[in-house]
């Protein structure tokens, strides 16, 4: 009886279509088998078998299932409604069942059977156009929901068929001794491994649709060695084709068993190997705060690529080292010599990674039996100290500013000087686990303004800059230096390289070289800005070698502006070296 009242509604649904009635009355209808489909779906739920679809309206949303798993009958020409659809791949709850198949690409304009998989709930729903449905943006909802093309159980029937002949035909067969598989050995799991990570899966029409699903595979059981989760690992995915296309990011899910089932649904692209900009993509949009990214996590980006990328990648490794992602490239069937007139880059790998230092790569020959591939990788991945590209100089730097407050300087003057100063510290991560910044201003005495635990915010470092008082004095620029080093850097000041930045604008009373050399033996390194009678000799003997890309000077305190970006780049090569 209640197989017949879901079949009945679905019969209506093709009666109202074969009508032609106005778009009024037909949403008047869908309200009403919205409802009754409702009600089908919970009086089909108790003693009905799971492998029978149920038949539902095309509204009828995945919150309306008592089920977290359910196989469902959608109706035809469900496109011809209006559909709520929210998310891609992945959808909140509240959207319509029928809607998300057909966005998904698993049922056609007949309908048919879809199977529902109940998922927790999540942020950020993308939204995206497939199939003739535009889905809509979520920011958050408290369950989610995947869909899935039904799958017939072909070796269950023919079993059932050979049994009833065999009973027929009264022969009989001895007994096949059935031998008992061997248990498979259990996964290994990583236990301290707190990355956020984002693995970059070959869609192109290199891989194609089989070794795809091959790739899928390898990767959940990598994801499944490193026990994901909140202190551990976080695992988002994006995938590389004619158009990267970001498939979850690294907070949507937060267990192994979820995100195993999420990598399955993955559905396959095809288009070029576009792997420079999938990673260019990746960088920008998919390490940020609001999807999940956490601070003082190394990051990482796993490339798997298939043969060899159609695109550049030079310019897109050095943009994820700056910053601060550590690009690992995985490939697989490496091109034969045949081959290499195709590859645009031929080392493209070398370019691509962290650091040309082996580590960064990894290679298998096949996408067929990559199960003795995961352990290691896996702990390539988590071997943290290793991680070289974590540290960029934006966010591993101690800058000291040594400022010149003396009566010759004047105040209006005395805030161009600091107008430089905070546009070189904007360009820093200044943070508690990142860059640091402290000041002192100097005439005949010194003056620790804030030293580089006293701001560990960058919001609160910068406006502390902003508003140092001008002192007005005389000019002891060697005192100021040993001042320096034993009360800003003398102090442990944690593995970050340390600048002192020094901006005077006139001739010192004391000697500048011994106590400049004194500071570079500590292993700071020593940037020069003298302005207007500031003598070239003391600027040189101040400043670290060599000398042309340490010393700066202008005549006019409104030309400090020019040096800022070449201090920065100084100080970020410098870096760079010290690493």
């Amino acid at each position: 009886m209640i197989e017949k009242w879901g079949l009945f509604i679905v019969a209506w649904y093709d009666v109202l279509w074969s009508l032609q009635i106005s778009s009024l009355a037909m949403s008047m209808w869908f309200a009403v088998l919205h409802v009754l489909g409702i009600l089908s779906l919970t009086c089909c739920t108790f003693g009905s078998d799971l492998n029978v679809p149920t038949p539902i309206s095309c509204g009828t949303r995945a919150v309306d299932l008592p089920d977290t798993r359910k196989m469902v009958l959608c109706p035809a020409n469900c496109t011809l409604w209006s559909l709520s659809v929210f998310g891609s791949g992945v959808y909140a709850s509240v959207s319509s069942i029928c809607g998300a198949a057909i966005h998904r690409g698993i049922l056609s304009l007949s309908g048919g059977p879809v199977e529902v998989h109940g998922l927790q709930g999540r942020t950020n729903y993308l939204s995206s156009y497939a199939h003739g449905i535009q889905s809509q943006s979520l920011s958050q909802w408290s369950s989610s929901f995947t869909v899935a093309r039904t799958i017939s159980l072909p070796l269950e029937v023919s079993s059932q068929t050979s049994r009833s002949a065999t009973v027929a035909s009264g022969a009989a067969k001895k007994p096949v001794k059935k031998t008992a598989k061997k248990p498979l050995p259990p996964i290994t799991i990583i236990r301290d491994c707190p990355v956020d990570m984002a693995l970059l899966l070959d869609s192109s029409y290199n891989i194609g649709q089989r070794r795809f699903n091959l790739q899928k595979s390898f990767v959940s059981k990598l994801v499944a060695m490193l026990k994901v989760g909140t202190p551990g690992p976080q695992v988002g995915v994006v995938q590389t084709s004619e158009t990267p296309r970001t498939e979850f990011y690294l907070s949507n899910y937060t267990t192994a068993k979820d995100l195993t089932f999420a990598i399955k649904e993955i559905p396959y692209i095809g288009g070029n190997t576009n792997t420079g900009r999938a990673i260019l993509h990746t960088v920008r949009n998919f390490f940020n705060p609001d999807f999940g990214v956490r601070r003082g996590y190394p990051r990482i980006l796993v490339v798997f690529v298939d043969g060899w990328p159609s695109d550049n990648v030079e310019e897109a490794a050095i943009l994820a080292r700056e910053s601060g992602i550590n690009i690992f490239f995985v490939t697989v069937a490496k091109p034969t010599p045949e081959e290499m007139s195709l590859v645009r880059e031929h080392d493209f790998m070398r370019k691509a990674v962290c650091k040309d230092n082996e580590f960064f790569t990894f290679t298998m020959p096949s996408w067929f039996g990559t199960s003795k591939f995961v352990k290691p990788l896996a702990h390539k991945l988590c071997s943290i100290d290793q991680l070289l590209c974590s540290k960029t100089c934006y966010n591993s730097v101690n800058l000291g500013f040594l400022i010149d407050g003396s009566s010759s300087v004047g105040d209006g003057n005395f805030r161009l000087v600091l107008d430089l100063l905070l546009s070189i510290a904007r360009s820093f991560d200044i943070s508690d686990i990142g860059s640091r910044i402290g000041a002192i201003q100097f005439t005949y005495d010194q003056r620790m303004e804030f030293n580089f635990n006293d701001h560990t915010t960058k919001d609160n470092a910068l406006r502390a800059l902003e508003n140092i008082p001008y002192m007005s004095g005389g000019t002891a620029t060697g005192d100021a230096i040993n001042f320096a080093l034993r009360s800003l850097f003398k102090p442990h000041t944690g593995s970050n390289k340390n600048f002192l930045i020094i901006i005077t604008d006139g001739q010192s009373y004391d000697d500048v070289r011994v106590p400049a050399m004194a500071a570079q033996r500590e292993g700071i390194t020593v940037y020069a800005v003298g302005v207007a009678w500031a003598p070239m000799e003391d600027l040189k003997a101040m400043a670290s070698e060599p000398k042309e890309s340490h010393v700066f000077f202008t005549r006019e305190f409104t030309g400090l502006a020019q040096f800022q970006q070449p201090i920065v780049q100084g100080i970020c090569r410098d870096s760079t070296e010290f690493n």
